[in-house]
C-alpha cells in the first residue's frame, strides 16, 4: 500500500508541474496535448497508456479552465 501511495504522490507532483509549465508557455492545443502525453509518459512510466490519454485530456482540461477564468 505504501508504494501506492508513493506512485500516486509522484504522479500528483508529476501532473501539478507539467500544467504549471503549459501555463507558463502556452502553445497549440495539439503541441500540448503531445507535451503533456510526453511528459507523462517519461516521468510516470508505470502509468498504462490507456491511463495515459486520461490524464494528458484531464489537464489539458484544467488548463483551458484556468486559462478561460484569467481572461
Amino acid at each position: 500500500m505504501k508504494g501506492l501511495n508513493i506512485a500516486l504522490a509522484a504522479l500528483g507532483g508529476a501532473l501539478v508541474g507539467a500544467a504549471a509549465a503549459l501555463l507558463l508557455a502556452p502553445e497549440k492545443g495539439s503541441t500540448t496535448r503531445r507535451n503533456i502525453r510526453e511528459f507523462i509518459k517519461e516521468k510516470c512510466p508505470f502509468v498504462k497508456e490507456s491511463e495515459v490519454d486520461v490524464i494528458a485530456d484531464k489537464i489539458e482540461e484544467a488548463i483551458e479552465t484556468e486559462t478561460s477564468k484569467k481572461k
